[in-house]
Protein backbone atom coordinates (compact mmCIF):
# COMPACT_ATOMS: atom_id res chain seq x y z
CA UNK A 1 0.00 0.00 0.00
CA UNK A 2 1.18 3.50 -0.80
CA UNK A 3 2.27 5.94 1.86
CA UNK A 4 0.43 9.26 1.67
CA UNK A 5 1.66 12.64 2.83
CA UNK A 6 -1.17 12.69 5.39
CA UNK A 7 0.04 9.56 7.15
CA UNK A 8 3.74 10.51 7.24
CA UNK A 9 3.72 12.18 10.67
CA UNK A 10 1.82 9.25 12.16
CA UNK A 11 4.16 6.64 10.69
CA UNK A 12 7.20 8.63 11.83
CA UNK A 13 5.75 8.92 15.34
CA UNK A 14 5.11 5.15 15.41
CA UNK A 15 8.72 4.51 14.37
CA UNK A 16 9.96 6.70 17.24
CA UNK A 17 7.61 5.15 19.79
CA UNK A 18 8.43 1.59 18.71
CA UNK A 19 12.17 2.24 18.82
CA UNK A 20 11.82 3.71 22.30
CA UNK A 21 9.62 0.84 23.48
CA UNK A 22 12.02 -1.78 22.13
CA UNK A 23 14.34 -1.32 25.08
CA UNK A 24 17.41 -1.83 22.89
CA UNK A 25 17.68 1.75 21.65
CA UNK A 26 18.70 4.76 23.71
CA UNK A 27 17.40 8.04 22.34
CA UNK A 28 19.89 10.83 22.88
CA UNK A 29 17.45 13.72 22.38
CA UNK A 30 14.01 12.18 22.90
CA UNK A 31 11.15 11.05 20.67
CA UNK A 32 10.42 14.21 18.70
CA UNK A 33 13.80 14.55 16.91
CA UNK A 34 13.66 10.85 15.99
CA UNK A 35 10.12 11.23 14.61
CA UNK A 36 11.13 14.39 12.69
CA UNK A 37 14.11 12.67 11.08
CA UNK A 38 12.00 9.62 10.15
CA UNK A 39 9.34 11.90 8.68
CA UNK A 40 11.99 13.73 6.63
CA UNK A 41 13.21 10.44 5.08
CA UNK A 42 9.65 9.22 4.43
CA UNK A 43 8.61 12.56 2.95
CA UNK A 44 11.53 12.60 0.54
CA UNK A 45 10.54 9.14 -0.68
CA UNK A 46 6.85 10.02 -1.11
CA UNK A 47 7.75 13.20 -3.00
CA UNK A 48 9.96 11.20 -5.38
CA UNK A 49 7.03 8.92 -6.16
CA UNK A 50 4.73 11.90 -6.65
CA UNK A 51 7.23 13.42 -9.11
CA UNK A 52 7.42 10.09 -10.94
CA UNK A 53 3.63 9.85 -11.19
CA UNK A 54 3.41 13.44 -12.39
CA UNK A 55 5.91 12.67 -15.19
CA UNK A 56 3.98 9.53 -16.14
CA UNK A 57 0.74 11.56 -16.25
CA UNK A 58 2.42 14.10 -18.54
CA UNK A 59 3.54 11.33 -20.89
CA UNK A 60 0.08 9.75 -20.90
CA UNK A 61 -1.63 13.09 -21.55
CA UNK A 62 0.80 13.97 -24.34
CA UNK A 63 -0.04 10.67 -26.03
CA UNK A 64 -3.73 10.55 -25.17
CA UNK A 65 -4.91 10.45 -28.80
CA UNK A 66 -2.64 7.52 -29.62
CA UNK A 67 -3.72 5.68 -26.48
CA UNK A 68 -7.38 6.14 -27.41
CA UNK A 69 -6.73 5.19 -31.02
CA UNK A 70 -4.95 2.00 -30.00
CA UNK A 71 -7.71 1.31 -27.45
CA UNK A 72 -5.01 0.68 -24.81
CA UNK A 73 -5.75 0.16 -21.13
CA UNK A 74 -4.79 3.49 -19.53
CA UNK A 75 -4.09 2.08 -16.06
CA UNK A 76 -1.92 -0.72 -17.38
CA UNK A 77 -0.03 1.71 -19.59
CA UNK A 78 0.42 4.09 -16.65
CA UNK A 79 1.95 1.32 -14.56
CA UNK A 80 4.21 0.16 -17.40
CA UNK A 81 5.56 3.68 -17.91
CA UNK A 82 5.93 4.13 -14.15
CA UNK A 83 7.87 0.87 -13.93
CA UNK A 84 10.16 1.96 -16.76
CA UNK A 85 10.89 5.41 -15.23
CA UNK A 86 11.08 4.34 -11.56
CA UNK A 87 14.87 3.74 -11.48
CA UNK A 88 15.47 7.18 -13.02
CA UNK A 89 13.51 8.76 -10.14
CA UNK A 90 15.04 6.50 -7.48
CA UNK A 91 11.71 4.89 -6.63
CA UNK A 92 11.37 1.23 -5.65
CA UNK A 93 7.95 -0.05 -6.72
CA UNK A 94 7.94 -3.31 -4.76
CA UNK A 95 6.52 -2.24 -1.41
CA UNK A 96 8.38 -4.83 0.67
CA UNK A 97 11.71 -3.78 -0.83
CA UNK A 98 10.76 -0.11 -0.57
CA UNK A 99 9.90 -0.30 3.14
CA UNK A 100 13.09 -2.22 3.80
CA UNK A 101 15.07 0.48 1.98
CA UNK A 102 13.25 3.21 3.91
CA UNK A 103 13.97 1.46 7.21
CA UNK A 104 17.65 1.35 6.31
CA UNK A 105 17.70 5.04 5.31
CA UNK A 106 15.89 6.06 8.50
CA UNK A 107 18.37 4.07 10.59
CA UNK A 108 21.29 5.68 8.76
CA UNK A 109 19.90 9.18 9.34
CA UNK A 110 19.15 8.55 13.01
CA UNK A 111 22.66 7.21 13.54
CA UNK A 112 24.37 9.99 11.55
CA UNK A 113 22.44 12.67 13.44
CA UNK A 114 23.38 10.93 16.73
CA UNK A 115 19.74 10.61 17.73
CA UNK A 116 20.01 6.97 18.82
CA UNK A 117 22.57 4.66 20.41
CA UNK A 118 22.37 0.88 20.46
CA UNK A 119 24.51 -2.16 21.27
CA UNK A 120 22.78 -4.66 18.98
CA UNK A 121 23.11 -5.31 15.27
CA UNK A 122 21.84 -2.69 12.84
CA UNK A 123 19.58 -5.34 11.35
CA UNK A 124 17.57 -5.63 14.60
CA UNK A 125 16.98 -1.88 14.64
CA UNK A 126 16.12 -1.86 10.93
CA UNK A 127 13.59 -4.63 11.57
CA UNK A 128 11.90 -2.58 14.29
CA UNK A 129 11.62 0.37 11.90
CA UNK A 130 10.41 -1.87 9.05
CA UNK A 131 7.78 -3.47 11.30
CA UNK A 132 6.62 -0.04 12.48
CA UNK A 133 6.08 1.09 8.90
CA UNK A 134 4.36 -2.08 7.70
CA UNK A 135 2.16 -2.51 10.77
CA UNK A 136 0.97 1.08 10.56
CA UNK A 137 0.16 0.73 6.87
CA UNK A 138 -1.64 -2.56 7.47
CA UNK A 139 -3.86 -1.05 10.15
CA UNK A 140 -4.35 2.28 8.37
CA UNK A 141 -7.14 1.13 6.05
CA UNK A 142 -9.09 -0.25 9.02
CA UNK A 143 -8.45 3.02 10.81
CA UNK A 144 -9.72 5.05 7.86
CA UNK A 145 -12.85 2.90 7.68
CA UNK A 146 -13.50 3.48 11.40
CA UNK A 147 -13.09 7.23 10.94
CA UNK A 148 -15.48 7.31 7.97
CA UNK A 149 -18.04 5.20 9.85
CA UNK A 150 -17.91 7.61 12.76
CA UNK A 151 -18.32 10.63 10.45
CA UNK A 152 -21.27 8.96 8.70
CA UNK A 153 -22.93 8.30 12.08
CA UNK A 154 -23.24 12.04 12.77
CA UNK A 155 -26.60 13.66 12.14
CA UNK A 156 -24.96 16.50 10.26
CA UNK A 157 -23.70 15.51 6.84
CA UNK A 158 -20.08 16.40 6.08
CA UNK A 159 -18.97 16.69 2.48
CA UNK A 160 -15.58 15.12 1.71
CA UNK A 161 -13.07 17.66 0.46
CA UNK A 162 -14.45 20.58 2.45
CA UNK A 163 -12.36 22.23 5.16
CA UNK A 164 -14.93 21.23 7.76
CA UNK A 165 -14.72 17.58 6.71
CA UNK A 166 -10.90 17.59 6.66
CA UNK A 167 -10.67 19.11 10.15
CA UNK A 168 -13.17 16.61 11.56
CA UNK A 169 -11.50 13.71 9.74
CA UNK A 170 -8.06 14.62 11.14
CA UNK A 171 -9.46 15.03 14.66
CA UNK A 172 -11.21 11.64 14.63
CA UNK A 173 -8.21 10.03 12.92
CA UNK A 174 -5.93 11.20 15.75
CA UNK A 175 -8.45 9.98 18.34
CA UNK A 176 -8.55 6.55 16.69
CA UNK A 177 -4.74 6.43 16.59
CA UNK A 178 -4.60 7.19 20.29
CA UNK A 179 -7.31 4.64 21.03
CA UNK A 180 -5.28 1.98 19.19
CA UNK A 181 -2.05 2.94 20.93
CA UNK A 182 -0.30 4.33 17.88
Amino acid sequence: MKISLKTLPHIAQKVAVDLNASGIVKMTRGLDPVAQEAEKVLSENVKKEMALEEKVNEICQANEEEIDFMNADGRQLFFMIKKKLAPEFGVILNYEERYSDLAHKILDELYEEDLINFDVTENRIKNIIYNSITSFIASDSQLQDAVMDKIRSYKKRYIPGTDEFEILYEKIYKEELTKRGM
